[in-house]
């Protein structure tokens, strides 16, 4: 197949497989779960942009994650609450009702907004901040593992306003649709199907613009272009906010199809899982991030449960093992095999004349 047809055929059968064969041939429990391994999809989109293209190791997309899942689970919780009401959980803690900061998110709109705008928003800031200073590196990875953290900390030492250590749950309407109903939980999915999609065309374009191959030229040589006249900073922030705006979605929609959220959804762990798929999927392509993350979260649900203790060790052994050997991850096998495979050069010595020496 042409070069120039294997992206669009491979959306064509991204789009079959989501849109008509997962629903035919999947349960409802099954096809709930990989809605789930969906929202990690989303997340590696952006990871994909801002490491494999961008080279910036973002060790701290659980908070943008969490983000836009609490912004979420608040809206959500406060519609079961009913107009004015307050969430049970809040009642049983306090008598004081609903936070201030709680109350603009009973409007739909004011919810989407933020989910949208928020993470992005924070993203920008850090960016600037940062990368203005050229922290880069693993000082960088370093910095945000550690906002990932705080955030966790954050989250646990406030019961009253995210439901502490326990976090949120219990959510029975979604924008006025009941999630208990199959066909609603199955539009859940078609969405997160499709936002995928959406966001992997974004990233393309994004990846075959001017903008990705300065992108590539900041992570490469990042001096020479700020001697071409760029500012690094600014080109490196907008991929570290698209990455975060990736993931404040996939937050949004990793709430209504689990019907939980907690900070042990959005702490060190899980930033440091979300990298692992993209890793071993393939960091500087296209697709490889998103079946990676796919993967990593499959097989963390199906390994977990019989070897609870022991799936941390092999995620981060496996990371390693990609990382060692495998830098490209599970899209650069093919390429590899190919080369491999090609017929070298027959290598031709010139024959040297022989000196004649004059009598």
């Amino acid at each position: 197949m042409s070069t120039r047809w294997r992206v669009p055929a491979a959306f064509a059968v991204a789009a079959l497989l989501l849109f008509v064969v997962a629903p035919l041939v999947l349960s409802p429990f099954r096809l709930d779960q990989l809605g789930r391994y969906l929202c990690f999809g989303i997340v590696a989109v952006g990871i994909g942009l801002a490491w494999g293209r961008g080279g910036m190791l973002t060790l701290g997309q659980g908070v943008f994650f969490g983000i836009g899942a609490y912004l979420m689970a608040m809206h959500l919780t406060l519609a079961d609450a009913g107009p004015g009401g307050t969430p049970d959980f809040m009642a049983l803690i306090s008598s004081d009702g609903v936070p201030w900061w709680w109350e603009p998110f009973r409007s739909e709109v004011v919810t989407l907004l933020a989910i949208l705008l928020l993470p992005a928003a924070l993203a920008a800031v850090l960016g600037l901040a940062t990368f203005r200073r050229k922290v880069r590196g693993a000082y960088f990875a370093i910095l945000s593992q550690a906002l990932a953290a705080a955030f966790a900390i954050l989250l646990i030492g406030n019961p009253t306003g995210t439901g502490g250590s326990t976090g949120l749950s219990g959510f029975r309407g979604f924008f006025g649709f009941a999630l208990s109903d199959p066909a609603n939980r199955l539009v859940l999915f078609l969405t997160a199907a499709g936002v995928l999609l959406l966001l992997l065309a974004l990233a393309r374009q994004l990846m075959v613009s001017r903008y990705g191959e300065l992108l590539v030229a900041c992570r490469d040589a990042e001096e020479r272009v700020r001697f071409l006249g760029y500012d690094p900073a600014t080109v490196k922030t907008v991929a570290f906010v698209v990455a975060a705006f990736t993931a404040g979605i996939a937050g949004a929609l990793f709430v209504p199809i689990v019907g939980i959220v907690s900070p042990n959804d959005v702490g060190i762990v899980p930033s440091i899982g979300m990298l692992i798929g993209v890793a071993i999927g393939g960091r500087t392509t296209l697709f490889g991030p998103v079946l990676g993350a796919i993967a990593v979260a499959w097989a963390g649900t199906t390994l977990s449960e019989q070897f609870p203790s022991g799936w941390t060790y092999a995620q981060g052994l496996l990371f390693m093992l990609v990382i060692a050997f495998l830098p490209g991850g599970i899209a650069s096998i093919g390429g590899r095999w190919r080369r491999m495979r090609a017929p070298r050069p027959a290598t031709t010595t010139a024959a040297v004349p022989a000196a004649t020496g004059g009598n």
